[in-house]
């Protein structure tokens, strides 16, 4: 008798979960249920995964790893679900460590480090790490929801990473197993993995060359850390990874103390080109975090939370948020009175730590938020959202890239982190009517970016939305040289396949269904969504905020508590 191929492939998942339940004490589910939420992170896609795993600790991980190269099953590993670019989703084992594996192990107040479980939400750290004065130096704008495992496997940023760095320069150590099944601490020894000496020494050239050019190139590996010059840093080298090499089972960051009687400056300016050619000179000024945000935003967060929530701004129609910090008070205030003078605007405010500088934080967050919306009420996509160049072409960068936008006939607001050169834009590209427009814009946008010395992501990783674009980032040996690091890790590449190398599609499984229209009696309309239900839905993209932990505010759509117990996305 022929056995059909879906009698195959009800066998081979079978076979699947029998292993994974003899070996795993935690959760292991092939229910539709689970499938769906985990088929989706904050980003354009939707690949439904085989199975779903909650593993309790290192050894249950560990497990997984071990039943995935047995079958021979994809494994990707997934915190806070919070990716905009599609790199926390998978077709085979999708491993969930943010139920179970989200504790802070330890800090060592003198040592200034953390020990901490891959599922960790930061802002559980910062709160663990606040009472000894302490905290992460990288600060994205999801603290709330995104996972520290998630963090290094973007290399995540955020905007205090102007003066701490990418999550690459705040890890000490990692604790792993990589794609052969090898588990290792992971410190500055490249002999934990055979071959790697010498794949470094063979290409030291190349590596000096064409990787760590500036502070924000995340895309591709960030094969410079592995530099003898650099302190054959492996640790280092495995953040921005995307769980490509290795899976993460336990993580030692390092801690910065937390910046004193920050006062704040907001600058005003014509435009945000303008403000973008005044960074470099204000970058001298060694400020503890640099921002930018513009016009558009501030009017879509007065829309959707009224002119309450919009603090007093300086006139203009772009704005630089500056951060500056001392021991004393008065001094903060004397650092920004200094800075103030050199800008090339009249228009500001000086504001000292307390609520209205809190307010204004607030409002650049909330921003961020509800930027996948344009001023004209548009849906706008990832995909394209966290490009960086050295912030000395960042004024020039910006009038090329509103060009563009311009010329496709797309709109999107701009922000991001100004001082590290990293541009956060979300764009109304028309997935429904011309899905080809992401792939027509994206290979315009990467080859700009790229003229200017520049990274396709400055800090969310490559993922599926930019992976397929390295080759116009990198020479035909860069990329050769990428996969064969990956072979030295992950031989069999089952480690979140089609991410960085042998990269899918960039427009491949994009979770665009077709309309569902909602009936406009009886209950809501979603009269601004065209009254679509699918359209409302996709507001969430590339906000991950349901899994936020929000202390029981208003905001969150799921609570961590509620998370806990119904494992929710």
């Amino acid at each position: 008798m022929t056995i059909s191929e879906p009698q195959v492939a009800v066998i081979s998942t079978q076979l699947l979960l029998d292993a994974l339940r003899s070996r795993v004490r935690g959760e292991v589910s092939d229910s539709a249920l689970r499938r769906a939420e985990y088929a989706t992170d904050a980003s354009n896609y939707r690949v439904l995964p085989t199975v779903v795993v909650y593993p309790l600790d290192a050894d249950d991980l560990v497990a997984i790893t071990a039943v995935a190269r047995d079958q021979g099953i994809p494994l990707t590993l997934r915190g806070g679900g919070t990716s905009v670019a599609g790199n926390s989703i998978g077709d085979g084992i999708v491993v969930d460590v943010s139920v179970h594996m989200n504790r802070v192990i330890s800090i060592d107040p003198v040592a200034r480090t953390a020990r901490v479980q891959p599922g960790t939400v930061m802002s559980t750290l910062q709160e663990a790490a606040k009472p000894y004065g302490l905290r992460l130096g990288p600060d994205p704008s999801t603290s709330t929801r995104a996972s520290i495992g998630g963090m290094i496997g973007n290399n995540a940023c955020g905007p205090h990473a102007v003066a701490y760095g990418k999550m690459s320069d705040n890890v000490v150590e990692l604790d792993v197993v990589d794609g052969a099944g090898r588990r290792y601490v992971a410190r500055d020894d490249l002999t934990v993995v055979p071959g790697l000496e010498r794949f470094v020494s063979e290409h030291l050239a190349l590596i000096r060359t064409e990787f760590g050019q500036f502070g924000r190139q995340v895309s591709g590996y960030s094969l410079e850390h592995l530099l003898p010059e650099n302190g054959r840093q492996l640790a280092k080298a495995l953040v921005g990874t995307e769980g490509t090499l290795v899976t993460i089972l336990e993580a030692t960051v390092a801690l910065v103390p937390i910046p004193p009687n920050p006062s704040l400056v907001v600058l005003g300016y014509p435009t945000m080109v303008a403000a973008a050619d005044d960074v470099p000179r204000l970058l001298l000024h060694h400020p503890q975090a640099m921002e930018g945000m513009d016009a558009g935003l501030v009017e879509v967060v007065r829309r959707a939370r009224g002119s309450a929530a919009v603090p007093d701004l300086p006139d203009g129609q772009g704005w630089l948020m500056i951060e500056m910090a001392d021991v004393d008070a008065n001094e903060a205030i004397a650092a920004s009175e200094r800075l103030v003078a050199d800008a090339s605007t009249d228009s500001y405010r000086i504001l000292p730590a307390g609520p209205d500088a809190s307010r204004l934080w607030r409002l650049r967050a909330d921003g961020a938020g509800l930027g996948g919306r344009t001023p004209s009420g548009r849906q706008a996509w990832p995909g394209w959202e966290d490009a960086a160049v050295p912030p000395s072409a960042l004024g020039a960068y910006l009038r090329e890239f509103q060009q563009l936008m311009s010329a496709q006939g797309l709109d999107g607001m701009i922000y991001g982190h100004f001082g590290d050169g990293c541009v956060h834009v979300r764009v109304d590209l028309p997935l429904e009517e011309r899905p080809n427009s992401l792939r027509v814009f994206a290979t315009e946008a990467a080859k700009l970016v790229t003229s200017h010395g520049g990274s396709l992501s400055g800090e969310h990783g490559d993922g599926r939305a930019r992976s397929e674009l390295l080759d116009l980032m990198y020479s035909a040996d860069a990329l050769i040289a990428m996969r064969q690091l990956k072979g030295l890790f992950d031989p069999t590449n089952l480690l979140n396949p089609g991410i960085i190398v042998e990269p899918a599609p960039l427009d491949a499984q994009l979770r665009r269904p077709r309309a569902l229209p909602i009936l406009k009696a009886g209950g809501f309309a979603f009269t601004e969504d065209d009254g679509d239900f699918t359209k409302a839905v996709h507001r969430c993209t590339g906000v991950g905020k349901c899994r936020a932990d929000n202390g029981g505010s208003g905001d969150s759509c799921v609570l961590r508590s509620k998370l806990r117990r119904t494992k929710l996305m």
